[in-house]
């Protein structure tokens, strides 16, 4: 049994990972502000309230408990507003990481897995991407994950810190059956945004480009099951007890389904047509963004089970049809729909 610590516990990924490790004997404890997790979705272990701009709050948070691992999902995460209000996204992500990993030194706890992503990589110059790929973020939200990356690279030097960074490309799926889902407040992200247009919360959906070097002209992305990515996390913590340093792996299908594979997808296992409509391209999409895992399979074990991209959809959609009354799109219907 490990004594874990889930910062941003509350959220879409946080929130399946403490169930995960619930299920599989662990201790956890939660640890969130609540700017955008939600407390329903907080089931499994203990609650700590606080923010990791707040070193005293952290300081609370760490004094008289003992943890084996910090996993951190707190951060801003959405591109668009990362280009409107960049100084937010530094102070979120980069200052807050800073702040986290300053209580983690003070008080001995010496294990991190860190929340990475694929925006990392900018625009791809490959159409598999593994992690040698170059590091070119194009927004701040990429750059402020990049820059906690160093951060790790540079403490496990100087202060001996182990840590992994997984870099999730989509992440995508749901475990209704516990009760916990993907739900943003503003919902930017395509399979979750599909499906509320097939439950007719909002307006038809919007495809951005139909003109795209891909086989149907739409965007291409890997997405990953949210329990897969649950998984990896905990073989990073296995990992970190043979392994000293700091270390990045890609998290993804390693396929790729286009926009229209996924809205066909949806009808299927909804029952039901899904309209859209098309809009024009949105700077800074790129055409396929499909991320090879080989190094976490070799190195960590990890294996992707949810291959398909039907059954993956299916989660998500029982969960978004059976909402639970803490969601913020819990019937409502006047929020538009978007889709990359």
């Amino acid at each position: 049994m490990k004594r874990i610590l889930i910062c941003g516990g509350a959220g879409y990924i946080g929130s399946h990972m403490a169930q995960w490790l619930a299920e599989h004997g662990h201790a956890v404890t939660v640890l969130d502000n609540f700017s955008t997790g939600h407390r329903g979705a907080v089931r499994w272990g203990d609650l700590i309230e606080a923010d990791l701009l707040d070193p005293a709050a952290l300081d609370r948070a760490f004094h008289g408990r003992s943890f084996d691992a910090v996993m951190h999902f707190c951060a801003r995460s959405l591109v668009g507003e990362s280009v409107a209000e960049p100084y937010a996204y530094y102070s979120n992500n980069v200052t807050g990481t800073l702040n986290l990993l300053e209580a983690m030194r003070r008080h001995n706890v010496r294990n991190l897995v860190f929340s990475s992503t694929a925006a990392v990589f900018g625009n791809p110059i490959a159409d598999v991407i593994n992690e040698a790929h170059p590091k070119a973020p194009i927004n701040p939200y990429g750059a402020s994950k990049l820059m906690a990356e160093r951060f790790l690279a540079d403490a496990a030097q100087a202060y001996g810190l182990r840590s992994v960074a997984l870099r999730y490309f989509n992440a995508a799926g749901a475990l209704p059956g516990h009760g916990i889902g993907e739900a943003h407040a503003c919902e930017t992200h395509l399979i979750p945004n599909v499906l509320r247009a097939a439950l007719g919360q909002g307006p038809s959906l919007k495809i951005f480009g139909n003109d795209y070097d891909t086989a149907d002209g739409t965007c291409v992305r890997d997405y990953v099951h949210v329990q897969d990515l649950a998984r990896a996390h905990a073989l990073a913590l296995e990992f970190m007890d043979r392994n000293e340093g700091a270390h990045t792996f890609n998290l993804g299908n390693g396929q790729g389904f286009s926009v229209h594979d996924v809205i066909a997808t949806a009808a299927s296992v909804a029952g039901v047509a899904i309209p859209y409509e098309v809009a024009p391209r949105r700077a800074g999409d790129p055409a396929r963004l499909v991320a090879s895992s080989a190094k976490a399979r070799e190195q960590l074990g990890w294996q992707p089970r949810w291959t398909e991209l039907a059954p993956i959809i299916e989660s998500a959609w029982h969960w978004h049809r059976d909402q639970p009354s803490w969601s913020p799109h819990h019937r409502q219907t006047d929020r538009p729909t978007q889709a990359a």
